[in-house]
């Protein structure tokens, strides 16, 4: 007898998983070792990377880096035009004037004024004595804004030679004032004799009355900035200035007593104003300096104060 077969049992589905069941973990690849770094035998050196090596080339700075940088800033600021242009205005403006006034009244009936060619280029000399005004206020800025801005620090910091910082704001000061005043000078005194009429003066004259005078302005310029260095304050600086210019002349006008005879004639003849109308040939005495003379006692006036501004800004914080 033989037995039915039996019916196959159908698989089961699998059964999905529970949202709580978690997801085994899966076995963990094992990783080949690293490398072994070789241990670098005795006296032998590893490789070190290269040092950072800048493209801009790396020099020391000079004196010639210290000019570019002064000036920059003094061709950069607004002082700079406004004192140099007013005081071309005076020089150019009252100096023409002062001609066409001559030139209008000098057969008049004041007379026949002289139109030599030394009294002809005295006439410059009211444009140049009020813009010595302006020369001065320019150096006392050029040293003092700094303090006042806080960009001396700057400065300083980029320069730590003091004094070269102070050697080349005066050479660029210097050479600016010179070749501004030298070439208003010069054509005021061109236009003068040609507006008058006159006979052209000797080449001495021509030097003292234009060259001279820039000179002695320029100096004038550098004692400014000297004072601005020492007084670290712009109004305060100009103040001095202003005071070294007109107190003696103010002074010795005052001056009545016969026993004070000698200070009054000494204030009078040694005074910046006095000084300045000796390039133009005319004196107030006998006493006073003659020829280029008030130009070495600016000079001198002018090394001591910048010996002075030095040790300052050698030797006192920014």
């Amino acid at each position: 007898m033989t037995t039915p077969p039996t019916p196959s049992t159908p698989p089961t589905p699998s059964t999905p998983p529970t949202p709580y069941q978690q997801p085994q973990p899966q076995p963990q690849q094992p990783q080949a070792p690293a490398p072994r770094q070789p241990v670098p035998s005795q006296g032998h050196v590893p490789h070190q990377p290269a040092p950072y090596a800048s493209p801009i080339p790396a020099r020391r700075a000079h004196l010639g880096d210290a000019l570019v940088s002064e000036w920059t800033k003094l061709r950069s600021v607004r002082s700079t035009m406004w004192s140099l242009g007013v005081m071309i205005l005076l020089m150019v403006g009252i100096g023409l004037l002062a001609a066409v006034i001559v030139a209008a009244t000098r057969d008049g009936v004041e007379g026949e004024i002289n139109t030599s060619g030394e009294s002809m280029l005295t006439l410059g000399f009211f444009g140049v004595l009020l813009s010595t005004l302006c020369v001065m206020t320019l150096g006392v800025l050029t040293m003092s804004s700094e303090y006042g801005t806080g960009m001396i620090r700057t400065t300083l910091t980029a320069c730590p030679s003091r004094g070269r910082v102070l050697a080349a704001k005066a050479l660029v000061f210097f050479g600016v004032v010179f070749t501004v005043s030298t070439l208003t000078t010069l054509v005021v005194a061109a236009l003068q004799i040609s507006i008058i009429d006159a006979s052209a003066p000797a080449t001495s004259e021509w030097l003292r009355a234009t060259v001279g005078v820039s000179l002695y302005l320029s100096l004038l310029g550098l004692l400014s900035m000297a004072v601005g260095a020492l007084v670290k304050h712009s109004a305060g600086g100009i103040t001095v200035m202003v005071g070294l210019v007109l107190v003696p002349l103010v002074l010795a006008m005052f001056m009545f007593s016969r026993s004070l005879r000698g200070v009054q004639d000494f204030l009078f003849a040694y005074s910046i104003p006095s000084q300045l109308i000796q390039f133009y040939g005319a004196a107030f005495g006998d006493r006073g300096p003659h020829g280029w003379a008030p130009l070495w006692i600016i000079l001198g006036m002018t090394a001591i104060a910048m010996a002075g501004a030095y040790f300052s800004l050698d030797r006192r914080d920014a």
